[in-house]
């Protein structure tokens, strides 16, 4: 419950409603004991505060083409006999439910067929926010939870049409290569390729991720499986950008470093983020300063030219509990930096971290000297945030990791400005002002309300075409 009243973003107002999501399937052993919290809770919150949504999917077999409704009748039988009823019932499914279909789960599981909810395969994601609505989700739980909001989403649920509309028409592609060790599975950079997604989206091009695993640049991949190694770096050359998402352990860091070296060399959008960043500055220490082993001591402790350090308050030798975690507040140190204006000209910046190295203090005159800037530091000056490379479209590094604050109609400043630089419409979009174009913005509008209110309303960044 405490949890529960935390604010979760910038107005500071405590959430009226909160979301507790168990996964797995009814039955199975390791949730039983959360199944029994919530029989538990909803006798302390009261009926009219604890509404159940339970998900389930109406299979079609192909042979047949019948809406198959046994599954759902069996989970939400079980689900009953454990304490719990549902509210609603939320069926995936391939094709909309047919209405007998819907009668037939209606009741055999004791729900009105109002509460029978058909969430069935839609073009993208963002059209299942508007399939719920369509479906009265928003009303009854207005009643049901006796919500005191107002009914009247019609402009938001404008806006998120337009994008959703958006996403269907998109033409363009813009490729980004992410280069890391954990890219069998791309739910290892979940938040990342959302990021990613969120960007394209504002600048009006589909997203096209090519999976790099790092250890596949290397020179030793050369010598042991040359196939590999080639395809690779075919793949990097032919990307729009870079990015260098965090990571840890030593596997796959100089692969790393060889992609932020080729992108620096041939002016290529770079985007690193934590680790990514701090092999940005190891490769600029190695290519630029000629310090040959710089590095990290993460990776090397013996190395002479120490270039990313443990951080002085966390002990080296626990690595457990040591991390610098939570919303942090960065200073821009320049009024001119790219970073700056992409995060709308204000003096400073409030991302979320998860880092225990940093880049050595000590040595940031050496950097900068050089053209390596660190236009973003804490508060106290002593920690290195954000990282720009002089003479180059867009090379910059963040320690934080931005990815975690995206959102679809408000992309993360970083990740923007990469797909922007990758697109080639960075330049154009920094000498509007970073403002807001209605050419390249939502085209088809419904309803009465003002499309010139809604514009300034809006706080989706998009750059002109030229």
């Amino acid at each position: 419950m405490r949890q529960a009243r935390i604010p979760v973003d910038e107005d500071g107002i405590e959430p009226q409603v909160c979301v507790i999501e168990l996964g797995g399937t009814v039955g199975d052993i390791e949730s039983m004991p959360f199944i029994e919290a919530f029989r538990q809770f909803q006798f302390k919150a009261k009926r009219e505060n604890f509404c159940n949504i339970h998900v389930s999917l109406v299979p079609q077999p192909s042979s047949t083409g019948e809406q198959k409704t046994k599954p759902t009748q069996n989970s939400v039988r079980e689900l009953r006999g454990l304490g719990l009823s549902p509210d609603l019932i939320v069926c995936r499914c391939s094709t909309p439910l047919d209405t007998s279909v819907k009668e037939k789960i209606s009741m055999f599981c004791h729900v009105e067929p109002e509460q029978v909810i058909c969430v069935h395969d839609v073009s993208s994601i963002y059209r299942v926010p508007l399939l719920l609505e369509e479906q009265g989700v928003v009303d009854y739980f207005r009643h049901r939870l006796d919500l005191p909001i107002e009914r009247q989403p019609r402009r938001m649920l404008m806006k998120w049409k337009e994008m959703a509309d958006r996403y269907d028409r998109l033409l363009e592609t813009c490729s980004i290569a992410l280069v890391g060790k954990y890219t069998k599975f791309s739910d290892s950079y979940a938040s990342v390729i959302k990021a990613l997604e969120h960007s394209a989206l504002a600048i009006n091009h589909k997203l096209d991720i090519k999976y790099i695993d790092s250890a596949d640049l290397e020179p030793d991949t050369l010598q042991e499986e040359p196939v590999r190694y080639h395809e690779a770096w075919q793949k990097l050359c032919g990307a729009d950008g870079v990015l260098v998402p965090g990571g840890f352990g030593v596997r796959g860091t100089e692969g790393k470093i060889q992609a932020i070296s080729w992108a620096r060399k041939q002016k290529k959008p770079f985007l690193g983020v934590c680790l990514g960043m701090q092999l940005a500055v190891v490769e600029f220490a190695r290519s630029v300063l000629g310090w040959q082993d710089a590095n990290s001591t993460e990776f090397d402790p013996k190395t002479s030219h120490p270039v990313v350090i443990d951080m002085p308050e966390h002990n080296p030798g626990q690595m457990g509990g040591t991390m610098r975690l939570g919303k942090r507040r960065t200073l821009f140190q320049t009024k001119n930096s790219i970073m700056r204006k992409l995060y709308g000209d204000h003096d400073f910046l409030e991302e979320r971290h998860r880092h225990r190295f940093e880049v050595n203090p000590e040595l940031k005159k050496c950097f900068e000297e050089q053209g390596l800037k660190f236009v973003g530091q804490d508060e106290e000056g002593e920690r290195m945030e954000v990282v720009e490379l002089e003479d180059h479209p867009f090379f910059i590094g963040v320690q934080y990791h931005p990815e975690f604050l995206s959102r679809p109609i408000k992309p993360s400043p970083p990740y923007f400005g990469l797909l922007l630089a990758s697109a080639g419409r960075l330049t154009h979009y920094l000498q509007k002002g970073c403002r807001l174009s209605p050419r390249d913005t939502y085209s088809d509008r419904s309803g009465s309300s003002s499309p010139d209110l809604e514009m300034t309303e809006l706080k989706f960044p998009s750059a002109n075409h030229d």
